[in-house]
């Protein structure tokens, strides 16, 4: 047995919990990549509808599937999700809702917004 063996050993995460500032920063790190992804999604639609009327009809194709819809349904919660997270990095930048409670509540505000903004716009758009 070595020394290093003696060491105690730092939690993991299938055994620590992450504070839900965390999970949100990770989330936030994610739907940005994620949106970065369906930038290139709505360039593809938009490369298909200058192409002529039987590449854009591929692409409604796709899109109307349920593959097409999930990601489209996740596309609006990632951009709703990024967009609300990204107030409220802009209000932590102006000094604001820094203590512990605030950002508790803000990011449960940010979750609730998130998710509301995106059942009303599937709502309207269905």
């Amino acid at each position: 047995m070595t020394w290093t063996d003696k060491r105690p050993m730092s939690p993991h995460l299938q055994i620590y919990k992450l504070p839900l500032t965390a999970v949100l920063s990770i989330l936030h790190r994610g739907t940005g990549a994620a949106l970065g992804l369906g930038g290139l999604l709505i360039v593809w639609v938009i490369a298909c509808a200058a192409t002529g009327e039987a590449s854009f009809a591929s692409a409604q194709w796709v899109f109307s599937s349920f593959f097409g819809r999930l990601v489209l349904f996740g596309f609006t919660a990632a951009l709703y999700y990024h967009f609300c997270n990204g107030i409220r990095h802009l209000m932590w930048d102006a000094g604001r809702g820094l203590d512990l409670e605030s950002t508790r509540k803000s990011g449960h505000v940010v979750i609730g917004v998130a998710i509301a903004l995106t059942v009303i716009t599937w709502l309207v758009a269905i």
